[in-house]
């Protein structure tokens, strides 16, 4: 019962995060116009769909429950002991590449794709370095990017200047980061859980 609750409480607050990170993170793209909503569709103060922040955050408190899970399963150690500092860091890496992508103006799409590429790499390489994250990053970057292409191509929203089947090329590089960075939060809750838990254990052996 205990595991349940853990696992309930790891996965709303994963949640929380991720919606806070929808709605700050759209409306750079919205305020830059590099993903326009019909108007019809617009439906909060952040100028977003109002479908778009339960989603994300739904989906952040799956990726961030099945990192931990999937690193257990393959029984892989990872490279660093992880603190709160190294996941804030994580954090303000990922904002970065979001404000890069929304922001700073290259001289062309492709330019932008590579640049982004090489920092979602950076970032993995920072903050993750192992096979499971690696992998599940680019699973989260492939499936987020088909599922964002079935999106535009029914008028849900679109993106300007569209380079690569109805998005832009640099937007997989996005997913990943974002997956690279949900995974180690969720990471670092369970093992301040699991912490938690150990505590609590030799807490009760002594009184015995």
């Amino acid at each position: 019962m205990g595991s349940i609750k853990n696992l309930v409480a790891r996965g709303s607050v994963l949640f929380l995060i991720g919606v806070f990170f929808a709605l700050v993170l759209n409306l750079l793209q919205v305020q830059r116009q590099v993903t326009v909503f019909p108007p019809e569709v617009l439906a909060s103060l952040f100028s977003s769909a109002w479908w778009v922040p339960p989603s994300c955050g739904t989906a952040a408190a799956v990726i961030g429950l099945l990192y931990p899970c999937l690193d257990k399963q393959l029984g892989e150690e990872l490279r660093y002991k992880r603190e709160w500092s190294s996941v804030m860091r994580c954090v303000a890496v990922f904002v970065g590449i979001n404000h890069a992508s929304a922001k700073i103006d290259f001289a062309n799409n492709i330019q932008l794709s590579v640049s982004l590429a090489a920092m979602s790499i950076g970032l993995w390489w920072l903050f993750d370095r192992s096979r499971s994250g690696f992998g599940l990053g680019v699973g989260i970057a492939v499936l987020a990017t088909f599922v964002t292409q079935l999106l535009v191509y029914n008028d849900v929203y679109r993106y300007t200047e569209p380079d690569f089947l109805f998005v832009r090329s640099w937007l997989p590089c996005v997913f990943f980061s974002g997956g690279v960075t949900m995974g180690n939060i969720g990471r670092q809750l369970a093992s301040v859980s699991s912490y938690d838990g150990d505590s609590n254990i030799e807490q009760r052996a002594k009184k015995d």
